[in-house]
């Protein structure tokens, strides 16, 4: 009787052999598998892209007169390629989005780069400051109910304390202003884009990484304002940008989009979404000492209370017991 030959047995097919395949969404690190060292240098990531980010207030009325799309396309682009320079100077790898994920990409960059910057614009005109920052003092608040949805858990009654807290101190900081109906409603685009900018973000997180969502939203968001800012500002808009509001589109390039971006979605990569919400309360703080020190006058003693509150809610959230309730919470859930 003849052996039957030993033919080659073919490859299993994978889901991964398959075209337009995208592989699915790594978790985010649960905080309880990061060490206290980790947990303490996210925190303080997050809190430097909020400093940076509440820096800005005072910069950002230096364009108040200039034509401001422009401006944004400008701001964004260097900070793409800075970012690109960085990333190659460090040796990060900045990941190609493949399928799927150039609709989250286009998500955050339509909400929070564009919607969220022409809602400032549009807003500060029907709306005094104070209203608009007590819009983005609620995203705490967000992304403790909406963000553990998103990473599969259920919310921690701890966090979403701390997460008021946290919102009651910053509105103290921002105090209160006054708006029309128009005004309150850009209000609410603006804490809706601010929120979209780290929820939308979430499911790229695991694959592209701090580097390639902030890169890749960031030339995206450069291209949609050089295109809106040619036909509504002419394409001789940037000629028009004087010195000093060069510089002011510099700092929001290096420190508030370059810099803050990378720190921010590292932070949220580590600690998850709800406790990095938290140290959005850092950006009023930010904010009201960076006029303190541009010569404003000194904080007023609700001022104060609000630092404190926030400070609260910080130390609840962000300590072990808030750790461990937080990721508890959604434990038992696949």
């Amino acid at each position: 009787m003849t052996a039957m030959p030993n033919l080659p047995v073919p490859a299993p097919v994978t889901p991964s052999d398959l075209p337009g395949f995208v592989p699915p969404v790594h978790p985010i690190a649960r905080p309880t598998d990061v060490p206290a060292r980790g947990v303490l240098v996210s925190a303080l990531s997050g809190a430097a892209g909020m400093v940076c980010v509440g820096g800005s207030v005072a910069v950002s009325g230096v364009l108040s007169d200039a034509p401001l799309l422009s401006a944004q396309a400008v701001r964004y682009a260097a900070a793409c390629l800075l970012l690109l320079l960085f990333a190659r100077v460090g040796r990060r790898p900045v990941v190609v989005p493949r399928g799927v994920e150039w609709l989250w990409l286009l998500s955050v960059t339509a909400t929070g780069l564009c919607f969220f910057n022409i809602a400032l614009i549009a807003g500060s005109r029907h709306a005094e400051p104070a209203v608009l920052g007590v819009a983005v003092a609620c995203v705490p608040l967000i992304f403790a109910v909406v963000g553990p949805i998103v990473e599969g858990r259920r919310p921690s009654p701890v966090v979403l304390v701390a997460a008021l807290l946290v919102t009651c101190g910053a509105a103290l900081v921002q105090g209160v202003g006054r708006s029309d109906a128009i005004g309150l409603v850009w209000a609410l685009v603006v804490l809706c884009s601010e929120a979209g900018f780290t929820l939308l973000a979430v499911p790229l997180l695991g694959r592209l990484g701090p580097w390639g969502v902030s890169v890749h939203t960031t030339w995206l968001a450069a291209v949609v304002f050089a295109v809106i800012g040619a036909v509504r500002e002419g394409p001789s808009a940037l000629a028009r940008l004087t010195g000093g509001e060069l510089l002011a589109v510099g700092y929001l390039a290096v420190a508030v989009t370059a810099v803050a971006f990378v720190l921010w979605y590292y932070c949220v990569g580590q600690l998850g979404t709800a406790r990095a919400g938290l140290l959005t309360g850092v950006a009023p703080i930010a904010a009201a000492a960076s006029g303190v020190a541009l010569g404003g006058p000194a904080p007023r003693l609700l001022v104060w209370a609000g630092i404190a509150v926030v400070v609260g809610g910080l130390a609840l959230g962000l300590s072990s017991n808030g750790t461990r309730a937080a990721w508890s919470a959604g434990s038992d859930k696949g």
